[in-house]
């Protein structure tokens, strides 16, 4: 998750000499190069290829399209340079570019202005963004219906509450995690409206022990659901529902995670996962573009009927699991036929209603 946040460590070394402001990996152990066929790379938001959320579904999404294309990981086949700060966007596309990789993806919303910048200046190389939209011939744009993945989560949490307080907590306060929070609090709405939801943001995607502080005064106040669209930073919630949950087996500490299926966290406290499929959609714009069908200059718009978005499967120690899943599977139907719009901003939430 990630704002549109953004996905095992390369050290790439140029004509010139050693690349700074990259984390990567060597390629000696791929017997060098790729022979010369498509090949695709990624930049990395300051949140880590192993951020267990955004950046790590996007870097799947890469490696499964690499294995089913026969490619090698490396320089030539697929790879990807992770970012230690903001300073490293622009240093790590331009790196990317003079390995002559096909493709470069730029994961998250913070890059569109490093690049816009690149793509202007490389205006024979093609990138594409995730989570943002750079309005250049040779950049493709992807972005999500968050808010329909959100909406799904809310429905679950309202129907596995037991005490009516669950609790958002958000990386920034940025379009991409607004759309996820505002869908969630409309699934809520519309499955339980009794329920309060008490709505924080840690001002980051990389603090961890911020997202704990969140989630241990949630759970001390009585909160028994919380759902994160944090990236890294939400890997504290997890660690307070499990500390919790081995303190006091009989209490719930439910969390629901983002972007990926985040049931590795903790198979005791993870009740669901908002699904953002950057993997499919940067698999998909992968092999378009291999194919010859480049969407330069547009917007892919992944969602609920593009297999975009979804929610990962409930947990088998919820007591009520078939309710759930029956009522989200009704609500999945409404948004795919139409009949229901998510919310995707405060003020279309504020007369968002159900029939």
């Amino acid at each position: 998750m990630k704002k549109r946040k953004v996905g095992a460590a390369l050290a790439l070394v140029l004509a010139a000499g050693t690349l700074l402001g990259a984390c990567g990996k060597s390629n000696d152990s791929n017997g060098g190069d790729n022979e010369k066929g498509f090949s695709v790379a990624m930049v990395t938001d300051v949140g880590g290829v192993d951020d267990k959320s955004f950046n790590q579904s996007s870097w799947e999404g890469l490696q499964k399209f690499g294995k089913e294309n026969g490619l090698k990981e490396g320089k030539g086949g697929y790879e990807y340079l992770a970012s230690k700060s903001d300073a490293d966007y622009t240093t790590n596309l331009n790196a990317l570019v003079r390995q002559k990789f096909d493709l470069v993806y730029a994961i998250g919303f913070l890059m569109p202005a490093a690049v816009e910048e690149i793509a202007k200046q490389q205006k024979d190389n093609k990138f594409a963004i995730v989570d943002a939209e750079v309005k250049q011939p040779n950049v493709a744009s992807i972005l999500f219906k968050e808010q329909e993945a959100g909406f799904l989560a809310g429905v679950a949490a309202a129907l596995t509450t037991k005490s009516n307080q669950i609790g958002f907590i958000g990386g920034m306060e940025v379009p991409v995690i607004e759309r996820f929070n505002v869908g969630f609090l409309a699934g809520v709405k519309a499955a339980k409206p009794e329920v309060k939801v008490d709505v924080q943001y840690a001002g980051a995607f990389d603090k961890a022990e911020v997202g704990q502080a969140i989630a241990s005064k949630m759970y001390s106040s009585g909160t028994d659901v919380i759902f994160h669209a944090a990236g890294a930073t939400g890997v504290g919630l997890f660690k307070e529902a499990n500390d919790r949950k081995k303190k006091d087996p009989s209490k719930d500490f439910w969390a629901i995670g983002v972007d990926r299926d985040q049931a590795d966290m903790g198979a005791d406290i993870v009740l669901t996962s908002a699904l953002k499929r950057v993997d499919v959609a940067v698999n998909d714009l992968a092999t378009k573009t291999k194919d010859g069908h480049f969407p330069g200059g547009k917007v892919a718009l992944y969602g609920l009927a593009e297999d975009g978005v979804g929610l990962a499967p409930i947990n088998d120690k919820v007591a009520n699991k078939a309710e759930i899943e029956a009522s989200v599977k009704e609500w999945i139907e409404k948004i795919k036929s139409g009949d229901l719009q998510v919310p995707e901003t405060q003020d279309e939430l504020k007369t968002f209603s159900v029939k």
